[in-house]
């Protein structure tokens, strides 16, 4: 309402050798203790907080004012910096306050819906309806700060090894490969349609036939995907791509890259070079193509063990073509009674598993329902083999290979999970290499590109491409960090024959591949670097990072579930003039299957 004080300071900033200064601060009105003849206010701002003081050597019309003042305020204040008598260690200005001479009202506020302090336990629809308020809150901001740093050394680091920060289009062309496009109507061009980004994957490969040869760029991209803790509608991408290098170039890149970033946000010193693991091995030994590792229980493998013994759910399921795997759960024999493991049981059958067997190993041998099924020798093989001791739990899993190291590696991760063992402040990452380059869709009953079409398969299983497609690898990479897929990428195609046949393994017809890719087929033929790159998650990495359960709580404004935002109301309904001026005709949900009809046809 009144004047704008010149802030001199933020509120966070002023320490016990600012005593005796005349600052300036603004802000907004954090608490309020009126004491009588005695006023204390917290004013706040993203830095952090100050107490503002007014007393008997206060003007008394600054006095009257400061009475008035409630939480939300927005307002400034102008004062002298004193010590304060009862300190407070807990806040990192707690030595100070201010003494005000001078304060303006700049805008009252209303209760707020929401409690502006960090542990308020609100529903998060509540916090995403009000995000103007749950930004305020000093996590919030925090994180904010966190995010724009991680942006800021990212910058730096690829412009200091010889990148260039280059935009790619937002209006792009719809492709029918990966997730479901969000489609934009084009005015101009009636019943035509662009799509936003799923990635710069094209773009950034025609930069390198266009001589980039080093691109970069921190992108928003979308996919209309099921939502989850770490996936949005629209996301962020630290995305690159690299000329005349191979996967040892890239990888040795990036590792640099998260040493550095680790480094200077964190204060964290990463060990590099970081471990790689094959992704058969990885699948094998942790059943998933993300490993965690900070934790034990890898999967081994009984087949050989199980074969013919007189157990026949083991014995039948190794003669159909499958295999038994367990895991070994140290120390949890008595954790885990009867009851908790048939509810681990219904967590495995959620990924296919028929049932889950048991044993526990005690100062008395093996106690299970199966034990009686296996002789002494056989007992003591699959103890040995589980490298088990006394006080353990053993779970096995009999089925195809796909279920049993899925069910386990769901297994190994819960138990974990559950037992307190994923500490947040430990960052383990490793690299998965040799990815399959296909993988079979049971309902399009053909292989699809695990990556991308334009991943480049390993030399040496060119020739399997059409006779054997899944054993062929590609030189894909993912970078992995405490379970969690950070970043992936792959060296790409440049040779017009490989990528000939990796569409023709892809039943993708000559057709097909002009309609969907062609203006990238074409800049092929000018002349096509060898190249490859990596994309990260970047509101995965920033959530990882701050331990935070949700990417929801690193983005500014996100979406819900429902991919919905609850503060601006979108997606909306769009009037009929709009839709006449985009030449679009919408099917109402209230509309009779007759009318339905009559538009279809």
């Amino acid at each position: 309402m009144g004047q704008v004080f010149k802030r001199t300071d933020l509120c966070g900033e002023l320490r016990a050798g600012d005593v005796g200064r005349e600052v300036v601060l603004n802000g907004w009105v954090a608490k309020k203790r009126n004491l009588g003849g005695l006023i204390f206010c917290d004013i706040r701002d993203r830095s952090g907080i100050s107490q503002i003081v007014f007393d008997d050597t206060t003007a008394k019309d600054v006095f009257e004012l400061a009475d008035t003042l409630r939480s939300e305020y927005v307002i400034g204040v102008r004062g002298v910096v004193a010590e304060r008598e009862a300190k407070n260690p807990k806040m990192p200005t707690g030595d100070i306050e201010v003494q005000v001479t001078a304060l303006t009202v700049y805008s009252k506020a209303e209760t707020p819906p929401i409690y502006i302090k960090d542990d308020d336990n609100v529903d998060e629809s509540l916090r995403l309806r009000y995000r103007y308020l749950d930004l305020r809150k000093p996590k919030m901001q925090r994180n904010l700060a966190f995010r724009h740093k991680v942006a800021q050394v990212t910058r730096n680091f690829f412009s200091g090894e010889g990148f260039l920060e280059i935009e790619t289009p937002t209006l792009d062309k719809p492709t029918p490969e990966g997730a479901r496009d969000y489609l934009i109507p084009s005015r101009v061009h009636h019943g035509s349609f662009y799509a936003l980004p799923q990635s710069p994957q094209l773009y950034k490969q025609i930069l390198m036939v266009s001589g980039c040869d080093r691109y970069f760029q921190i992108a928003r991209c979308y996919r209309d995907e099921d939502l989850r803790a770490d996936r949005q509608p629209e996301f962020t991408q630290i995305d690159m791509e690299l000329s005349f290098v191979d996967q040892d170039d890239i990888i040795e890149i990036q590792e640099r890259y998260l040493k550095t970033l680790f480094k200077e946000v964190l204060d964290v010193d990463l060990q590099i070079p970081f471990p790689r693991l094959p992704y058969d091995d990885a699948m094998n030994r942790f059943g998933s193509d993300k490993p965690d590792t900070r934790f034990g229980f890898e999967l081994k493998d009984l087949s050989d063990l199980a074969k013919g013994c007189g157990f026949s759910v083991f014995a039948n399921a190794v003669e159909n073509g499958g295999v038994v795997k367990a895991i070994c759960l140290n120390g949890c024999a008595e954790t885990y009674t009867r009851k908790k493991i048939d509810k681990l049981a219904e967590g495995a059958k959620d990924y296919g598993a028929k049932g889950l067997a048991w044993m526990k190993v005690t100062a008395d041998g093996v106690n299970s329902p199966i034990a009686k099924f296996f002789d002494e020798e056989q007992l003591r093989a699959i103890t040995d083999r589980m490298e088990a001791a006394e006080g353990d739990l053993i779970l096995f899993v009999a089925d195809s290979w796909k279920v049993a190291v899925d069910a386990l590696g769901f297994l190994r991760r819960h138990v974990a999970d559950t037992l307190g063992l994923l500490d947040p402040h430990q960052y383990n990452f490793l690299w998965v290499t040799d990815f399959p380059m296909f993988e079979y869709s049971e309902e399009e009953g053909r292989y699809l590109a695990m990556h991308h079409p334009f991943t480049m398969p390993r030399e040496e299983d060119l020739d399997k491409m059409l006779t054997d497609p899944a054993a062929v690898r590609a030189k894909a990479y993912d970078i992995v960090l405490n379970g969690v897929e950070a970043g992936g990428g792959s060296i790409r195609i440049h040779d017009s024959e490989v990528q000939k046949l990796v569409f023709k393994a892809l039943h993708i017809s000559d057709e097909d591949a002009e309609e969907k890719f062609g203006f990238l087929l074409e800049a092929f033929k000018y002349g096509a670097p060898p190249h490859g790159g990596l994309a990260y998650g970047m509101d995965r990495l920033v959530m990882i990072m701050l331990g935070e359960p949700s990417i929801r709580d690193v983005i500014a404004f996100p979406k819900n579930s429902g991919a919905q935002c609850l503060m601006s109301g979108a997606p909306a309904v769009i009037g009929q003039d709009q839709l006449d001026e985009l030449a679009i005709r919408t099917v109402a949900g209230n509309q009779s299957s007759e009318e339905a009809e009559s538009f279809e046809s």
